[in-house]
């Protein structure tokens, strides 16, 4: 099963990157290496994953032309045969490809400042095409950045309405995923469905513990000498969706909610922008209900 690509992956090409799953079986990584090849690719990256619970094989391949550029939707066609007789669930991208990026945030801006400038110093490799919010306050920081911010305003009767704003935006940008850098909404079962895989959350805790709101306030009750944060694909079942990356901190009996607040910030900061960068590299697989990340 060939995965659906966007329309700005159809052109030439000198790199590409490959991502499957499929039952494990002999074989696999010599066919692939066989097919490209046969046209002229040279592996520069690979990483692969057997899980020995689910009999799953998974694999993550970068590959450069030596015969100049290609026609991705011939490289692809080519590749098909093989694909169907392994059962793949795959993609092949252009490897220099910029995901478009839409983010999504409330009234606490240090997730989506990290984002912006990390993406204006050309590190982190996608393209922001814009900014939602359903507050003003990160209006003149967006601004500042020259990213269109959108104020798209929502109640418990509005609700419905807005993210269909969301995603006609999305797709009005042709967008590639949706960051909820501190969106402090709890997306419908709906959005979530039309959006699988390709939503990414960060919570302020180290899940599955402390889920819901405010979690650095139960992990204070609790009296905990960590605290994290977790970013993750968003599913209709709240802060349970499959996990990308995690970070934890050491705390004291000493700080107060406020200090676990401030610390667990910078945690977010840097949790989240890991999972946007493997996410926009291809290098996140879907298992089930938990990820295989390729980030070394």
């Amino acid at each position: 099963m060939n995965a659906s690509n966007t329309l700005a992956d159809n052109g030439h090409v000198s790199e590409v990157v490959l991502r499957f799953s499929c039952n494990d079986q002999p074989g696999i990584v010599a066919a692939v290496a066989n097919a490209f090849a046969l046209q002229g690719f040279n592996i520069r990256e690979s990483s692969q994953f057997e899980d020995p619970h689910t009999g799953k094989f998974f694999m993550r391949t970068v590959l450069s032309s030596c015969q100049g550029e290609k026609s991705l939707a011939q490289v692809r066609s080519v590749f098909q045969p093989l694909a169907q007789r392994f059962d793949m669930d795959w993609q092949l991208h252009d490897y220099q490809y910029k995901p478009k990026v839409v983010i999504a945030v409330s009234k606490w801006g240090h997730c989506l400042e990290h984002l912006l400038n990390s993406w204006k110093r050309g590190v982190l490799p996608i393209d922001i095409v814009a900014v939602v919010s359903n507050h003003q306050d990160m209006a003149s920081l967006c601004q500042w950045y020259g990213v269109p911010y959108h104020y798209l305003p929502v109640t418990k009767d509005t609700k419905a309405e807005q993210e269909q704003q969301i995603l006609a935006l999305m797709q009005e940008l042709a967008a590639d995923f949706l960051v909820l850098a501190r969106y402090m909404q709890i997306l419908s079962d709906n959005l979530c469905q039309q959006l699988k895989g390709k939503a990414i959350n960060i919570h302020h805790s180290f899940l599955p513990g402390f889920k819901g709101a405010k979690p650095y306030h139960q992990a204070h009750q609790r009296g905990v000498k960590l605290i994290g944060a977790t970013a993750h694909y968003v599913t209709p079942d709240l802060d349970e969706g499959p996990i990308i990356e995690q970070a934890v901190e050491r705390v004291t009996h000493a700080n107060t909610p406020d200090a676990l607040v401030e610390i667990g910030r910078d945690v977010e900061r840097v949790v989240l922008y890991r999972a946007v960068l493997w996410h926009a590299q291809h290098r996140v697989l879907l298992n089930e209900d938990k990820t295989v990340v390729f980030n070394r």
